[in-house]
């Protein structure tokens, strides 16, 4: 197992206090086995008592791991240029399902814009008043205009 990004500790050891020894270290004289002293028992109470700590400090680093993926990640993220209101009427993208001929329409519609989404993704509903069972994200829609 390698040991946790700056933590210096394996998950192992996160999570059972301890490293792990294989069977085959028992039955054979290892180095970690001969090195050990019966007296580490108060070494091990300071590190069981250090356990909350160090857990606390991998859960810490992994919150700041997570928070430069997702900087990083939305640095990339290009905003759509469309931004419709509630009521907006738009075309959708026809999504390419099984065997799409080349001369149909890429876009289908009108459909209105019943609510908005942080995500700029919207909640569409047809001219029969259906609500799409799913969000469309704008970069899949386009304004309708009639002429």
């Amino acid at each position: 197992m390698t040991p946790k990004e700056g933590t210096g500790f394996t998950s192992f050891h996160l999570v059972y206090g301890g490293e792990a020894v294989v069977p085959v270290e028992v039955g054979i004289e290892s180095d970690r086995v001969l090195r050990y002293d019966e007296e580490n028992g108060e070494r091990r109470r300071m590190e069981l008592d250090m356990v909350d700590e160090t857990r606390d400090k991998a859960a810490a680093q992994l919150t700041a791991y997570r928070q430069r993926m997702r900087q990083n990640y939305n640095r990339r993220v290009i905003p759509s240029p469309q931004i419709f209101q509630v009521g907006d009427l738009v075309w959708k993208r026809v999504k390419p399902v099984g065997d799409v001929k080349k001369l149909e329409a890429p876009w289908t519609g009108p459909f209105k814009v019943v609510e908005r989404l942080r995500s700029c993704a919207y909640y569409l509903e047809d001219t029969e008043g259906r609500r799409l069972d799913r969000p469309w994200s704008a970069n899949h829609l386009q304004p309708y205009r009639v002429g």
